[in-house]
This record gives C-alpha cells, structure tokens and sequence, in this order.
C-alpha cells in the first residue's frame, strides 16, 4: 500500500554514513552490510541514531549504478573518518509519500512520487549530470524493523524527495 503523496517540511538533519555505488541487484546485500558497519560506528563512538536509517540516492544511473549512502541520523554533528562520511541531510520542502509493504515495492512508491511531482508542476532537486541524475537529496527512510518486525507486509519506508 502506498499512501497519498504530500508536501512536508524538513529540519536539517546531521547523519553519518558510509557511500558507495551499486546496482539495484546488490542493494539488498549492501545494505544489510552497511548499515550494520554504520550502526556498529556509531556504537564503538557512543552515539545513538537520532531516528530510523535510510538510503539517500546522490547520484542514479540505472545502467551504471547508483550512488548511495547508508546512514542513520544523529542527535548533532559528529566527525566522519576515513570510512564515514558526516554530513547534514538539507532543509526544505519535499515530497513525501509511506509505503508499506515488503521492499520490492519501493520501486513502485518511488515511480508514483515522481509522478505525483510532476503532475502537481513541482519540479524535484535533481540535475542531469554525466554520472546520471544527481539529487539534491532523494531518501528512502526505513521506518520499521525487519529485524523486529517479521512480517514484510507491515514493514513501512518514507519515500522522500527535496523540491526546488
């Protein structure tokens, strides 16, 4: 289930995270992966995450990959290393949309949002570049547990998109 599209206001946010490029076959793998090695960074530091992880999409090129970092929020701006990036997720309008279901849904959610920005003449924060369309910030926040929550039917992630 997808529920209907909407407007929110975001805060900055400061996240760490680890980045890297994969196709849409490997994101399942990568992010059982990175997240784990981001949660397990954040602990051996003393920090706890300030909300749910997510994947923010930089850069999405279908055929090359996708750019992605796995994060989680924090409560304040903390130092990255070598390995981890801290950054601050931006400020603005985004379009917002929840869907609950198993993953392989959120291909789906995400193509109903882009086309719920584009029917309602809002234009997203996306550029075409030669790596592919690079967002200004793209999410997918991953509101439920699988590890808590067993049945995928009940699993929810926020599909969220900054406008211009």
């Amino acid at each position: 289930m997808i529920t209907s599209p909407k407007i929110v206001e975001r805060g900055e946010q400061p996240y760490v995270a680890v980045k890297s490029v994969v196709s849409m076959k490997e994101i399942g793998e990568a992010a059982g992966q990175f997240l784990g090695e981001i949660f397990g960074w954040a602990a051996g530091h003393g920090l706890a995450p300030a909300g749910a992880p997510f994947f923010k999409y930089n850069v999405i090129d279908m055929e090359r990959g996708l750019e992605i970092e796995f994060g989680i929020p924090m409560a304040s701006p903390v130092k990255g290393d070598d390995r981890v990036l801290a950054g601050v997720l931006p400020a603005g309008r985004y379009a917002s949309l929840v869907c609950q279901g198993p993953y392989e849904q959120l291909r789906e959610a995400n193509g109903a949002l882009l086309d719920w920005i584009k029917e309602q003449g809002l234009k997203p924060d996306v550029t075409e570049s030669s790596e592919g369309d690079r967002f200004g910030c793209r999410l997918e926040i991953y509101l439920t547990d699988p590890a808590v929550e067993k049945d995928p039917q009940k699993w929810a992630t926020e599909v969220a998109i900054r406008l211009i």
